[in-house]
């Protein structure tokens, strides 16, 4: 198979425009007659299916959530990076676009990515026009802050929440839509399969979670907008419910899997406190802007507050390590996320980790709250009289108030006077499904939008760039490509659901779930994540080795043996089952987790989030090998286990590439 990126000939300056110019397009009265099935209702599938559905089409939308407002988009928390420069700080489309390939260690298409530095700054103009409340400077323009990995403010910001804050914008535009009829919204239905017509994408098999029924639904193409498989290793920063099987199920139909091995491990979240955990949170990068991360110099002063002897409030300041100030001066805290990531874990293995797993680092605002106090003192004129400490609470307060609130709640300390203690966690996965410059895959008439597909990010997502391209692809690219395949759509006209290939896609789910609820096993759905999980963190999560992966690679295929020997569904098929729709997930996550070993042990190179311990500098950071391996590794699935490697080749010719430096 011969991978076609599609992306338009010229100056890459020029090519988003020169392609908006000449692209294939569908007049007003045949958008009217053309059917648009979007599975998702996060930022990318919420303001795709909006967008679309204003332009003309008709639109079928399905979440498994009860609303599409239950989205995971709704737990993003620090910003959305724009190119606006702003703050005159020396920001421009380019600067985005080259921190966005540098953080991604040279591992991300060019186009792609200069596309979605285009289009940033129009995200939140949008934004701002469905009344997004940015957080704003005192003469009311909009604010920015700083996020890892760069040396510009460009991050706008709801608090902590501009997430939510996103999506309920999004939701309001698809709303508009439901409520015209142009879309129609299917609630608590889950994908379970994709339908292929002469080897196009032209439905979907979906079940309803009330009633445990299939139902078919067709369209002239179908766009996946699911998110990220970052569940599969059990415990993250995702919702309990996200999972990989609208994506996989489309893999098991032929599409790509791309770079499944580049999975981000979030520097800032809180520390796991026991066994009985079922997920983490995320406490968000922007912290890092203003809050400095160290740990004791000495092993003893860790371990006595380990054993609880001892607070951070009781090292002095000449006895703290401030690793990443030390180690990386010129960026500091606000290094990437996986050099974050790597630099905790290294302290810790040193024994200078300061929670009772000796497993956190911490990140302590003293500094700041005294800088914002002072500045806020002078500002009321109350130089020496003022309680400077109090003020500065006061402005951090206004930055971060729900994420000290939320941390306080789960850890049972306030931030306001201890230092917050945090640890990487898996939290976003920069792999997806292979797609085109138009966001197609290898499938015709098969697209996929924001984490769901490879394209922007490379190895490592710098922060705030995962809202920026799920409204990128929803709202600015996708009503324009997918015209490109749509054009050639406009005779054909709307298909039935009675085909032979609908019969086939849902005799092969009935089957498939007939198969897990008569196994009758005496092991939970659970039981077998978490086993998973642990495997995947053990072999294939911070560090990775030849041989941790083949071990893992064999172990995951020995437990998804067990899984269809020993598993337990209860309840029946015809009815509301979570159990059920776990059991399916899990089934999904246990070969995608094969997948993501095999293509860590292929890709000999440490960069980004895929960090092999055999190749490593003498400093202990990535070593990159792009002679060998700058290409896009896109899996095709073969059930007897010999996954065939297909390769899109990378070329740089605006960037060069070299090694990331941050120091």
């Amino acid at each position: 198979m011969r991978l076609n990126n599609k992306v338009p000939p010229g100056p890459l300056k020029n090519k988003w425009t020169n392609y908006k110019s000449s692209v294939s397009l569908v007049a007003p009265n045949n958008k009217r007659r053309l059917d648009i099935i979007v599975v998702g209702t996060g930022l990318a599938g919420a303001s795709a299916a909006a967008s679309l559905g204003e332009l003309g089409y008709n639109v079928q939308c399905f979440t498994f959530h009860d609303s599409p407002r239950r989205a995971h988009s709704i737990a993003a928390q620090g910003g959305i990076n724009a190119a606006k420069n702003y703050q005159n700080d020396g920001d421009s489309v380019y600067r985005l676009f080259y921190d966005t390939i540098k953080g991604g260690d040279y591992r991300s298409r060019e186009a792609n990515v200069y596309r979605l530095a285009e289009v940033s700054a129009d995200i939140i103009d949008q934004c701002v026009a469905q009344g997004v409340p940015f957080a704003r400077e005192y003469g009311g323009l909009l604010e920015n802050r700083s996020f890892g990995g760069v040396q510009v403010s460009r991050t706008f910001y709801a608090r902590g929440q501009t997430g939510q804050q996103l999506l309920i914008g999004a939701y309001q535009a698809l709303s508009r839509q439901i409520s015209t009829g142009q879309v129609r919204m299917y609630n608590r239905h889950e994908m379970l399969d994709v339908v292929l017509v002469d080897g196009k994408a032209r439905g979907i098999i979906a079940r309803n979670l009330l009633t445990g029924s299939l139902e078919r639904f067709a369209a002239h193409c179908v766009v996946i907008a699911t998110g990220g498989y970052g569940n599969v290793f059990y415990l993250s920063t995702n919702a309990m419910g996200c999972n990989v099987s609208a994506a996989w199920r489309t893999v098991k139909k032929g599409a790509l899997m791309a770079n499944p091995c580049f999975t981000q491990i979030h520097p800032t979240c809180i520390p796991v406190s026991g066994e009985y955990q079922s997920k983490l949170t995320l406490m968000s990068e922007s912290l890092r802007n203003d809050g400095r991360v160290w740990v004791p110099k000495k092993v003893e002063d860790a371990e006595a507050i380990r054993n609880g002897k001892k607070t951070g409030l009781d090292i002095p300041e000449e006895d703290r390590d401030y690793y990443l100030e030390r180690i990386y001066p010129a960026f500091g805290n606000l290094v990437p996320r996986d050099v974050a990531s790597r630099a905790a874990k290294v302290v810790c293995d040193e024994g200078r980790g300061v929670a009772p797993t000796g497993l956190a680092v911490y990140l302590d605002f003293k500094d700041s709250t005294m800088r914002y106090g002072k500045a806020r003192a002078n500002v009321l004129g109350l130089n020496g009289t003022g309680d400077v400490e109090k003020l500065g609470k006061e402005v951090i307060s206004e930055k971060y108030g729900n994420l000290f609130q939320m941390y306080e709640k789960i850890s049972g300390e306030n931030p306001y006077q201890f230092p917050m203690k945090i640890y990487p966690a898996v939290h976003y996965t920069m792999g997806g499904l292979w797609v085109d410059y138009n966001l197609e895959t290898n499938i015709p008439g098969l697209f996929a939008l924001g984490e769901a597909n490879f394209s922007d990010h490379g190895a490592n997502r710098l922060g705030a760039s995962a809202l920026m391209q799920g409204l990128a692809d929803g709202y600015f690219v996708i009503p324009y490509t997918i015209g490109q395949f749509l054009s050639a759509e406009i005779r054909t006209p709307s298909f039935t659901t009675d085909l032979r290939e609908f019969d086939d896609a849902e005799d092969a789910v009935r089957e498939r779930i007939e198969i897990l609820k008569g196994i009758h096993g005496n092991k939970s759905v659970e039981t077998f994540h978490r086993e998973l999980g642990n495997i995947m963190w053990e072999y294939c999560g911070m560090s990775r080795t030849a041989e941790g992966l083949t071990k893992g690679k064999e172990l995951i295929r020995n437990l998804r043996k067990d899984f269809y020997k020993d598993v337990f569904v209860p309840g029946r098929i015809d009815e509301y089952n979570p159990e059920l729709e776990k059991a399916l997930r899990v089934a999904d996550f246990l070969e995608m987790g094969e997948l993501m070993m095999e293509d860590a042990l292929d890709r000999n190179e440490s960069c980004g989030g895929h960090f092999r311990e055999e190749y490593k500098t003498p400093e202990g950071e990535a070593m990159r090998n792009d002679e060998a391996y700058t290409y896009v590794s896109a899996w095709e699935w073969n059930e007897n286990g010999a996954h065939k490697l297909h390769k899109e080749y990378l070329t740089f010719e605006n960037v060069e590439l070299k090694t990331r430096s941050y120091k």
